[in-house]
């Protein structure tokens, strides 16, 4: 698989852009806040996550773009 993929939760309140196997950036939406998490997944439950995004097999999480991922990210929400 190559790298950076890119995964949004079913409700587009979260964005995702996963360099690796271990490693994740989160775009959070939460009203009309935005907030970014780098995560290093060194936790099992956070690596389970990881996995969980890039199969996109269940309807939680869904195959996005990098492009959508950089305008969420770069968007005015404060």
């Amino acid at each position: 698989m190559d790298f950076p993929q890119y995964r949004k939760r079913f409700d587009q309140k979260s964005f995702y852009k996963i360099d690796n196997a271990s490693t994740f950036e989160e775009v959070q939406l939460i009203g009309d806040k935005k907030f970014i998490h780098s995560i290093n997944a060194d936790k099992y439950f956070e690596k389970m996550r990881i996995q969980e995004m890039l199969l996109a097999e269940n309807e939680m999480f869904l195959v996005s773009t990098e492009e959508e991922y950089n305008r969420i990210k770069s968007s005015q929400i404060s």
